[in-house]
């Protein structure tokens, strides 16, 4: 008798563990599918006032290039190429204004490449 009351307990606990584990997980899909209505119902109309249009860039002041410049400029060039170019355009291009602890930190990397080292031997 003992021998058969083991296996139907161990059925009856099972039983009983699947039923509330169902119980369980149905509570909470519920209670999840009513916060999915709950966010996805329509925002109340707040009165937010617009952003104000944003600003235009002042344009920029064109300097015209020196023509000597442009003589120093196309002879270098024609150095470089080995034959006469002709330089369309020019202008002047204003550097942006360097933090000084930004461009300390660029000479440090730069100057740690030793260039006399060869790898791979």
């Amino acid at each position: 008798m003992g021998l058969l009351l083991l296996p139907l307990g161990i059925f009856a606990g099972w039983v009983a563990g699947a039923a509330m584990s169902r119980r369980l997980v149905r509570r909470e899909v519920q209670r999840l599918e009513s916060l999915i209505e709950s966010k996805n119902a329509p925002a109340p109309l707040l009165s937010v006032p617009a952003p104000p249009p944003p600003k235009l860039p002042e344009p920029e002041s064109v300097e015209e290039v020196a023509p000597e410049t442009i003589m120093i400029l196309s002879a270098a060039v024609a150095a470089f190429l080995g034959k006469r170019a002709r330089i369309r355009s020019a202008r002047l291009v204003r550097a942006a204004p360097s933090n000084a602890w930004a461009q300390q930190g660029r000479v440090f990397v730069q100057a740690s490449h030793n260039l006399g080292v060869v790898h791979g031997r």
